[in-house]
């Protein structure tokens, strides 16, 4: 079982703001900006770079879970970012697909 996957069955504790049968979204235990969530889908993907075609529906579920969520937290007005990280380089930590939504301030850019 994945760190993911030990959240969604609540055997690791986690702030969770949204769930349904596709996706559930938490809290960062690290934030990198004031507000910063976790979208995961529930189905186990390693990384972006191994999703497959029988993965495009679920891919769209997650960016319509990050909007849902940013909208619920008030993110709309000044506006977010939604990131994947895909392999160790590029800082993914967790080989668990999941999407990080970031705003409550500023966000520079270029972010590498």
């Amino acid at each position: 079982m994945t760190l993911f996957e030990k959240i969604a069955a609540r055997l690791v504790p986690a702030e969770i703001l949204y769930e349904d049968e596709h996706t559930f979204a938490f809290r960062d235990l690290h934030p990198a900006a004031p507000t910063h969530v976790l979208i995961v889908p529930r189905k186990p993907i390693p990384k972006l770079s191994e999703a497959t075609d029988d993965d495009a529906l679920l891919l769209g579920r997650c960016l319509l879970t990050a909007r849902l969520v940013a909208a619920r937290l008030g993110l709309d007005e000044g506006g977010y970012r939604v990131v994947i990280n895909t392999g160790a380089d590029a800082g993914q930590s967790v080989f668990h697909l999941h999407l990080h939504l970031l705003g409550g301030r500023m966000l520079d850019w270029p972010p590498g």
